[in-house]
């Protein structure tokens, strides 16, 4: 892929760390990261850059996980498109799908990354068929031991990932459904939570 022949499709995001692009290059779609100019807010965005390239060369070839598309190219760093929703917007539900984030989420542990920042919904897509993949891997970190910082590292993981089960799966304890992949109704959440998810927990 020549990253120089890519044609602009979309904004995905934009903060002070740089903006986030959806882009053509060829007959694929690619996420482009164009890092800040600002200084010093350069030199986090470019170490954070760095973490990201070093996650995702580590879980290579696994799915649910975006794969680098290209090399990086000056302030610019690319990664495969994974089309879906983000976990925060979405209506319906598999019954099994928290079962396989978590299952997700031990294969990322097994190849000694964690990911530190599956409390945001955003990070976390609700694939077109159900299923679910994890993105931006910026504050990620990846382990040659195993040893007591990993282990923190993943059980954080671990547990936001049960955290948003409890959540979005609350009340629907005693229903039941025709086989696993059946879809369920994600309730909505309550006013309070609400303001807190669009203006606090971004922040």
């Amino acid at each position: 892929m020549e990253a120089g022949a890519c044609i602009h499709v979309g904004e995905l995001k934009r903060d002070l760390l740089g903006r986030v692009e959806l882009v053509r290059c060829g007959d694929r779609l690619v996420v482009r990261r164009c890092r800040s100019r600002m200084p010093g807010i350069a030199l986090v965005a470019r170490l954070l850059a760095r973490r990201e390239q070093h996650a995702l060369r580590a879980l290579a070839g696994l799915d649910g996980v975006p794969a680098i598309a290209a090399p990086p190219a000056g302030r610019e760093t690319y990664r495969s498109w994974i089309p879906g929703e983000p976990l925060s917007l979405v209506t319906e539900l598999r019954r099994d799908f928290f079962d396989r984030l978590e299952a997700l989420v031990e294969q990322l542990h097994e190849r000694g990354v964690c990911h530190n920042d599956l409390h945001k919904e955003v990070n976390i897509l609700v694939r077109e068929d159900g299923t679910p993949a994890v993105i931006d891997f910026q504050l990620a970190s990846v382990h040659a031991a195993r040893g007591r910082e990993f282990r923190r590292r993943a059980d954080e993981d671990i547990r936001h990932v049960r955290k948003h089960r409890r959540r979005y799966l609350r009340g629907m304890a005693g229903a039941s459904f025709a086989c696993p992949a059946a879809e369920v109704a994600v309730p909505a959440p309550r006013r309070l939570s609400r303001l807190w998810r669009r203006l606090w927990k971004p922040f």
